[in-house]
């Protein structure tokens, strides 16, 4: 059951009673809808889930705990309440500013958020796994049951996928704590570097994080070698060709996770665009000639 916004403030013990408690709606969201709710001299961070959001697999309990742990390291807005079972989330809101692209994109900043990805990567176990290849199978199989229209070559990219997972599989990776959305709107800073929305969060292949950052980015070879040297004090060809590889796997995650939504959601936004955006790119990296080089990279040793 979806809660109004007045039912969901009556939900949270906190800020009952409280006759100076206000409200303003946060923009930026394409799955939920977020508020600050400013009350007793405080403010906090309210998110009211969208509709159907299990369908692109986000499960609420598990965004919980991974905000929880990542909270008590001071990496992550601190988790204030919960309300259950609807699963909408209550932290402390950050006063802050964004890292624009061109910002974040600078060497510090790469750093920077190496070293809070890294602490990410170190926590203790968390609930659920993510797999980006079961994820983009997952959301094929959604958007096909809602009738949403594929691009024509897509089974090949569901054969280029498969290809990439067989090769990546040639040498096991030890699941991480990992927040697999490192997109831009995910990051503020007070001086300190917060990550949020852990909607995404699981045990999955900290390559995905690189990945996804540097995709999300748009990180130049260049800034992806300081990436690398940041996070591993090094670039290895093993290295380097992962997260290629999973930079576009990443893209195709994005792209079908857009198609879910055209299917699903009833935010006004272009899902179709954004999908066409990311498929646009998944196309034009495999066509590179480094896609088989990677691929060799990875498996010569086997």
């Amino acid at each position: 059951m979806t809660l109004t916004l007045e039912e969901a403030i009556a939900r949270v013990p906190q800020w009952a009673g409280a006759s100076d408690l206000k409200v303003s709606p946060l923009g930026g969201g394409i799955t939920n809808i977020n508020y600050r709710v400013d009350v007793g001299g405080e403010s906090f961070f309210l998110r009211i889930a969208g509709a159907n959001t299990e369908l692109l697999g986000i499960n609420r309990e598990y965004e919980h705990a991974a905000n929880l742990a990542a909270g008590r390291l001071g990496i992550a807005p601190e988790v204030i309440y919960f309300i259950q079972p609807e699963g909408y989330l209550v932290t402390r809101f950050i006063t802050g500013r964004p890292l624009p692209p061109e910002e974040i994109r600078q060497r510090e900043n790469i750093r920077r958020v190496m070293d809070t990805v890294r602490k990410i990567h170190m926590m203790p176990e968390i609930p659920g796994n993510f797999s980006t290849f079961r994820t983009i199978e997952n959301y094929s199989e959604i958007a096909r049951s809602y009738g949403v229209t594929f691009p024509r070559n897509f089974d090949w990219l569901l054969e280029c996928m498969v290809e990439a997972e067989k090769a990546l599989m040639t040498s096991p990776y030890a699941p991480r704590p990992c927040h697999n959305d490192l997109l831009n709107a995910n990051f503020l800073t007070n001086g300190q570097l917060y990550i949020v929305d852990w909607e995404y969060a699981g045990m999955g292949d900290r390559f995905f994080d690189l990945a996804n950052f540097s995709d999300h980015h748009e990180l130049s070879d260049e800034q992806d070698r300081w990436l690398l040297e940041c996070y591993f004090g090094e670039v290895s060809p093993t290295h380097w060709a992962h997260l290629k590889i999973m930079k576009i796997m990443s893209d195709l995650r994005e792209a079908t996770w857009g198609l879910v939504q055209i299917g699903i959601s009833k935010l006004d936004f272009d899902f179709r665009d954004y999908a066409d955006k990311f498929f646009n790119r998944v196309i034009e990296n495999i066509h590179d000639p480094g896609w088989g080089q990677w691929l060799k990279e990875i498996t010569k040793n086997v």
